[in-house]
């Protein structure tokens, strides 16, 4: 029986929320190639796979976190799928902005979180880890307690492993890295001989540089 892990990853292939392009590398907009592309905004359009994803963060939320008091997205690919969450709870709901915004009100956090609650931090997509960490301390600075981050996928790099420990932020993703390549070499999305290439990439991201010429995303 297949891991939810990799029936998840096996949809999200499908629908194109995750790309693999060994051979016509990426390049994202921090400059890096790649031979990944993550686009989950796609899901929304896809009603049974959104559901369920918002199920399955529901879920998790339950069974890690049954104290939680609020939902908060770091965005702003989290702010959909935060918000489905919690409206599946009956949760309130914010999201936190990288920086604070620079009119009006210059908020940092758009919403109401109340000084003393338990809050779970929703983020699609970990690279660097850097603005999980940031919405973490932004969170704590309103005076809430921060339980731990769901995201929907992490490249795993050792830079994002290493940050979210430094900074105490449990996360669990609810794609698996590992499960995701499986999924693509039994869909053949990518040959079994790409994986050398794309674990080779994933060691050190921000130095890699492919061969074949460079598609820009």
């Amino acid at each position: 029986m297949k891991k939810p892990e990799r029936l998840l990853a096996e949809k999200f292939l499908q629908v194109s929320a995750i790309k693999l392009q060994p051979d016509i590398p990426f390049v994202w907009g921090s400059g890096w190639n790649s031979p990944l592309y993550n686009d989950h905004r796609r899901i929304l359009s896809y009603p049974d796979l959104r559901n369920q994803v918002k199920v399955i963060i529901a879920k998790t939320i339950i069974e890690k976190c049954p104290e939680v008091n609020a939902i908060a997205s770091v965005s702003t690919g989290a702010i959909p799928l935060g918000t489905l969450a919690a409206d599946c709870l009956g949760l309130p709901f914010a999201y936190v902005r990288d920086t604070p915004k620079d009119h009006g009100l210059e908020n940092r956090i758009e919403g109401n979180l109340k000084p003393g609650w338990k809050v779970v931090l929703i983020e699609d997509l970990i690279t660097t880890g850097a603005n999980a960490v940031r919405a973490k301390k932004a969170v704590e600075e309103a005076g809430c307690e921060s339980l731990g981050l769901i995201s929907i996928f992490s490249y795993e790099f050792p830079m994002s492993v290493k940050r979210l420990k430094d900074a105490d932020l449990p996360q669990l993703s609810l794609i698996n890295y590992a499960e995701m390549l499986a999924a693509a070499v039994e869909l053949e999305y990518i040959r079994k001989e790409d994986l050398d290439t794309i674990e080779e990439w994933r060691r050190d991201p921000s130095n890699w540089v492919p061969t074949p010429l460079n598609r820009k995303f």
